[in-house]
Order: C-alpha cells, then sequence, then structure tokens
C-alpha cells in the first residue's frame, strides 16, 4: 500500500543525514507530496551536547538540508544523550527535549530505576541495543505524544529503513499504522501512520535520486564510509573502526576507556582496539585531509545542494549495518 500524501495534515520526515532518510524527503516530493505539509526531525543522539557517538557535522548537514528545501526542523534529543543514558546507574532514564513550533517542551525523566554501565549490543533486539530504542525510537514517540498539534488530525511519520539492509528490515511493513496512533480510542485521538518509501529500493536507486536532486553526500560517505549513523556506530567494520582511529584519535581512545571501565566490549568477542587493529584505514580519508575535516567539524554547512554531483568513495561498501 502507498498512501494518500495529499490527505495528510502533517507528514514528519525523519533525517539522520544519511543517504536513506534523504532519499525519503527527495521521494515525497518527486511523489506529490505537499511540501507546506512536511517537517523534518532529527534526532541528536548526543543530546545537543559535545559530540561523544555521532560525528559533529550531522547536525549542521541537516539543518542545511531544510533550509536548502525551505523546510522546517525540529530537533529532538534526551538529555545528556548517548553517554548519559550509558553510565546510568540506579537512575530513571533521563528527559527527553524536543523542539516544537511553539517553543521547546521537556518531558519525562520519572520513569523506574536503571542500570546501564555498558555499551549497547550488536543485537536485532531493541532491550539489548538500546541505543536505537532510547535515543531515537522513544524520543520520537514522545515528541509526537506530546504535541497536541497532532490530536483529531492524521500524521504521516516516514523513515528511511531498507529491507536491502538485513533480514530483520526487510520483514518491515512499507506502510502501517505508528506506534503512537491512537485513532480508535476514546480519548486523544490521534491518527498517525508510518510510511517507508524506500523500503523496497536498492542502494543504486537512493544514490540515483540524490543525484537527481544535486544532493551532495554527507562528507562521511565521501571519505568511505558505507553508512551514516554514529560516526563511532557499534555496527562498525575493522576497517571504519581503523579510519575511525586514524582519524579522531582522541575519541577513539575515550571509548576504549570505556569499555575497559565497563569489563564489557562493544562487540563482545573483541575490544575496539583488537577490531581497529584488524582493518586498513580508508584510502580515500588518507588522501581527502579536508574532507576528513569537513566530517569532523560543526561549523555550519552553506547549501548541500551542487552541481558537480559525484558518487562518494563509501557508495556500495561493506561498513556494518543492523542485523
Amino acid at each position: 500500500m502507498r498512501p494518500d500524501l495529499a490527505s495528510y495534515d502533517s507528514i514528519i520526515v525523519a533525517v539522520s543525514g544519511g543517504k536513506d532518510g534523504t532519499a525519503c524527503l527527495l521521494a515525497l516530493l518527486e511523489a506529490g507530496a505537499p511540501a507546506e505539509r512536511i517537517e523534518i526531525w532529527h534526532h541528536e543522539v548526543d543530546g545537543a551536547g559535545r559530540s561523544f557517538m555521532d560525528w559533529p557535522s550531522t547536525g549542521p548537514y541537516v539543518a542545511a538540508l531544510a533550509r536548502d528545501f525551505s523546510l522546517p526542523l525540529y530537533r529532538s534529543w534526551r538529555e545528556g544523550g548517548f553517554e548519559r543514558e550509558m553510565l546510568r546507574d540506579t537512575a530513571p532514564t533521563a528527559p527527553v527535549v524536543f523542539e516544537t513550533p511553539d517553543g521547546v517542551i521537556r518531558a519525562g525523566g520519572q520513569g523506574p530505576e536503571g542500570t546501564r554501565l555498558r555499551f549497547p549490543q550488536v543485537s536485532a533486539s531493541l532491550s539489548v541495543r538500546w541505543c536505537s530504542a532510547s535515543l531515537k525510537v522513544d524520543v520520537a514517540d514522545r515528541a509526537l505524544r506530546g504535541q497536541d498539534r497532532f490530536l483529531n488530525r492524521r500524521t504521516l511519520v516516514v523513515t528511511g529503513e531498507r529491507a536491502e539492509e538485513s533480514p530483520a528490515r526487510a520483514r518491515y511493513a512499507a506502510f502501517e499504522p505508528h506506534r503512537t496512533d491512537t485513532r480508535n480510542g476514546t480519548r486523544r485521538r490521534r491518527h498517525v501512520d508510518h510510511f517507508r518509501p524506500v523500503h523496497a529500493w536498492s542502494e543504486a536507486e537512493v544514490w540515483a535520486i540524490l543525484k537527481r536532486w544535486r544532493v551532495t553526500p554527507a562528507a562521511p560517505y565521501k571519505i568511505g564510509f558505507s553508512r551514516l549513523s554514529c560516526a563511532f556506530c557499534i555496527f562498525l567494520s575493522a576497517d571504519a573502526l581503523a579510519t575511525l582511529q586514524w582519524m579522531d584519535a582522541a575519541r577513539f581512545i575515550w571509548l576504549v576507556d570505556y569499555e575497559e571501565r565497563f569489563g564489557c566490549t562493544i562487540k563482545r568477542d573483541r575490544s575496539l582496539m583488537q577490531l581497529a587493529g584488524e582493518g586498513r584505514v580508508f584510502d580515500a580519508a588518507l588522501t581527502r585531509p579536508a574532507l576528513v575535516a569537513a566530517a569532523l567539524s560543526d561549523r555550519p554547512i552553506q547549501s548541500v545542494l551542487t552541481e558537480d554531483w559525484t558518487l562518494p568513495a563509501g557508495a556500495f561498501g561493506i561498513g556494518g549495518g543492523p542485523v
């Protein structure tokens, strides 16, 4: 099924700066979605603070994308981000903060006490791979439930999971009611659908739509990374981690120190240091120092549109991904 895009009052596009979320936005525009009803949502994994796991350049890239297409951008995050949640010790999960058309709202933080004191683990289960659930899924759900502007209206949530990425994602529905949907409730009714417009797309189709719209890929793709999730995503390949160790040594050691402190590695069978030692630094990173600097910079980006579009070095690579 494909939704009637004109039937929605709001169309929320989740954008991380990666190719698939950007392709979703462009696919909606090509399909004739009313641009005045589209808004971009971006989750700040590090809690709008210093870069711990994410790329410093991701926020500026998403901001430039929204500006180029004259779309509103609303950011959301869990206070303290990834690091605070990872260090939670007999404490509730931190509150969520989200931007709205009327200002910033802070909610939650009063739940049951719990302890993590370890990195998320590579798993299809979001209770084990808690980063996705705590820093993205739950944050988005709270932002939806926390805004009365979505009550008694039709809302479409758009995300960029693709079947080609993994067997688990292949089982996702391309169109279904969203988790926050209460259309059949007796109070606080929200009609919220979830649409994955690129679910059946190949990676080649994703790059093709970015090329058609002249949207340049984010800097990490250009230096060899095949995915744009967190910089230090738990799914990273040995080569990707070796590249990060070379280009961002201080942050690499920061994470290694936490692994040693917890006595529990991210990859279970080997440490970050061991995995990086098995890898080889991407050639594109070694030969493009200006792009390496851009990937590690949080300075504003003027535009993501380009007349000189080229396929990035990370295209069609094997950089690790969701199980």
